[in-house]
């Protein structure tokens, strides 16, 4: 495997090797020795598959308290996926990283508790796979408003408009976010 790093401390890019020929692919997204060798000692608890529109925008989402980490990927259609840093005294607090996920790359994003979540799809019957490491509280579910002009997310939104949630619709401002402890 290939681990990226990012402009912001923790949060990588990860391609996995993947063995190909003419009648298809094979690829491990998941081994827990390998990942602890390239510093990613993760335990996972839920894993979610969501299946979305050309346009439907997710997020950002992030859980406080009990914060997710999260393995996300694409494995059918493309995805722009971004995270936001919301750890209180990191040198990156309100930085934002994002990523062109897609079933043709094959690639993954490690998302480390502390950052907001979300993303945009970019084809029809685009499915997102992701592995979280804390269970999900919808109490304690929060959303970051995704155009922030603060944050100032380059989202790749030609001829798309966006497709919002009703609680996404409504997320708050970065300065009026509580940064992870």
């Amino acid at each position: 495997m290939n681990v990226i790093p990012t402009d912001i401390e923790g949060l990588v890019i990860i391609e996995p090797r993947v063995f190909g020929d003419d009648r298809g692919f094979f690829m491990e997204s998941w081994n827990r020795q390998i990942f602890a060798d390239l510093g990613l000692d993760l335990d996972f608890v839920q894993d979610n598959h969501s299946r979305s529109a050309k346009g439907v925008l997710r997020g950002l989402h992030y859980q406080q308290p009990n914060p997710q980490g999260k393995l996300v990927r694409v494995t059918a259609g493309r995805a722009w996926d971004v995270a936001v840093d919301l750890r209180a005294g990191s040198e990156t607090y309100g930085k934002w990283a994002g990523v062109e996920l897609s079933a043709e790359n094959k690639r993954m994003f490690w998302v480390p508790p502390g950052f907001a979540h979300g993303f945009v799809s970019l084809e029809d019957g685009t499915d997102f796979l992701y592995k979280c490491t804390a269970f999900y509280t919808p109490a304690n579910e929060h959303s970051l408003m995704w155009n922030d002009p603060e944050v100032g997310i380059e989202w790749p939104l030609e001829g798309i408009e966006p497709q919002l949630s009703a609680k996404d619709k409504v997320g708050k401002p970065l300065r009026e976010v509580e940064a992870f402890a």
